[in-house]
């Protein structure tokens, strides 16, 4: 399976363990950058890795900035994703059960490396619930989606 990931400076420490968590566990890492510590834009990355799920590229996205609010706002501006920024385990379960979320968000400055790849774990290893109540309440948000992001 194909995980878009993408950080800015903030969440380049973050990003680099989650990628080799993920490439330990099997996964195949797409990577948008940012690869320096130096300051940068998060749209410039997360939107990249935003379009490559939205694309059908990759199957999750997973984007990382200090606190995990800007680059997930920048993701979400892509039709088509659904980014959750997580702090804990259970949010990220519970984004994946109702919301069929196809990308985290972490804020690097926010959760450090355990609890951050034990976010991930969460996210990728729960499956959306097929709950009639979840894909009716998607469906409300892709019909915002078309009304709005033309």
């Amino acid at each position: 399976m194909k995980i878009a990931i993408a950080c800015d400076h903030g969440g380049l420490a973050l990003k680099r363990a989650v990628a080799d968590w993920l490439e330990g566990n099997g996964y195949e890492v797409v990577d948008f950058g940012t690869d320096t510590a130096a300051s940068c834009d998060y749209p410039d990355f997360g939107v990249k890795a935003a379009e490559a799920v939205a694309g059908g590229e990759c199957a999750f996205g997973i984007v990382v900035c200090t606190t995990g609010i800007g680059i997930s706002i920048a993701a979400n501006k892509v039709k088509g994703v659904r980014c959750a920024l997580c702090s804990e385990p259970l949010s990220a379960k519970m984004t994946r059960l109702h919301n069929d979320a196809n990308m985290l968000a972490l804020g690097g400055g926010m959760v450090g490396v355990n609890l951050g790849l034990e976010i991930v774990k969460t996210f990728l290893e729960t499956p959306f619930s097929q709950e009639e109540k979840h894909v009716r309440r998607i469906g409300k948000i892709a019909a915002v989606e078309a009304r709005y992001m033309k």
